[in-house]
């Protein structure tokens, strides 16, 4: 009879084959995120994407044809108790032997009014490089996957005003040497949620003091005060509601999301960034003329 661990791992081989392991398997392989010799720190935030990472990181060390080394970092930027026990928990449940780090960082931004996510989100970076380095590493695995890389395009579009992806793999450019890398990249989150489901499994959704806060003031009102229901009103949230619409009449619509990202044309766009240097189409206008570029040829 199979342990609750082997189940789980065994969901993911055969299961959820299609839809998990081998859009894992793919996503390492084309962007090649490991190599002989690495060292990678798989970073555990407690949610489903993290810890569906490390079983998928676990399994193709074992079963894969690259010789890697894995660690499981856990940083608590503050937790109440009741999150880091779950975190605990589903470690043991799952097999996962997690290094928990502790960290300030709730209490530093908890007071900071003006974006206190966005600060939240490159200290946590910050200090899992930092950590990871200093257990041996060269490389750190976050569970992003397919809808946060297509949402982030098209939030950058309507949002930021300009064309940004979230790339499968990055060098550190604070932490030289080092790498991030997003195995999930080309695993859909309803795969994700499907495969929770499955396994009977419950994890952390958002648990900063940030997020709780809102809850308690809602609570207080009357309202919804579930940690999912914030995220509802977040502009992820709005993208997501967005594409799920576009979906109902153009079932591709999230795969020519990513697609525009890997078919970017330079020479009919208005202007791109390269290495730092803006440029604009009207620097290179002329010398299209020259060669007789146009439209209408």
């Amino acid at each position: 009879m199979k342990t609750p661990c082997q189940s789980i791992e065994s969901s993911i081989i055969k299961k959820f084959r299609r839809e998990i392991w081998r859009p894992f398997v793919q996503a390492m392989q084309e962007f090649r995120m490991v190599e002989e010799g690495d060292q990678v720190a798989v970073c555990i935030s407690g949610g489903k994407d993290s810890m569906l990472l490390a079983k998928c990181m676990q399994e193709i060390q074992r079963h894969g044809n690259v010789d890697f080394g894995l660690k499981f970092l856990v940083m608590d930027p503050g937790y109440n108790p009741a999150n880091r026990r779950l975190i605990e928990e589903n470690a043991r449940l799952m097999e996962i032997p997690i290094q928990v780090v502790d960290s300030d960082i709730f209490d530093t931004v908890a007071d900071i009014r003006e974006n206190p996510c966005y600060l939240c989100a490159r200290m946590r970076r910050g200090f899992l490089y930092a950590h990871a380095r200093e257990m041996g590493c060269n490389k750190i695995a976050l569970g992003h996957h397919f809808n946060d890389a297509i949402e982030t395009t098209l939030m950058g579009i309507l949002y930021g005003g300009q064309f940004n992806t979230m790339m499968p793999k990055l060098h550190s450019t604070n932490f030289p040497g080092m790498e991030l890398i997003r195995p999930l990249y080309y695993v859909r989150e309803e795969a994700i949620l499907a495969w929770k489901d499955h396994n009977g499994l419950r994890f952390l959704q958002c648990a900063c003091r940030f997020t709780e806060q809102i809850a308690r003031e809602r609570e207080a009102r009357g309202e919804a005060a579930d940690a999912a229901d914030i995220v509802h009103t977040s502009k992820r949230q709005e993208v997501k509601e967005l594409i799920a619409a576009l979906r109902k009449n153009n079932p591709s619509v999230e795969n020519n999301i990513l697609k525009s990202a890997k078919n970017v044309n330079l020479d009919i766009c208005l202007g791109y960034v390269s290495r730092g240097v803006r440029h604009h189409f009207m620097d290179r206008y002329e010398e299209g003329a020259a060669r007789g570029d146009g439209a209408d040829t």
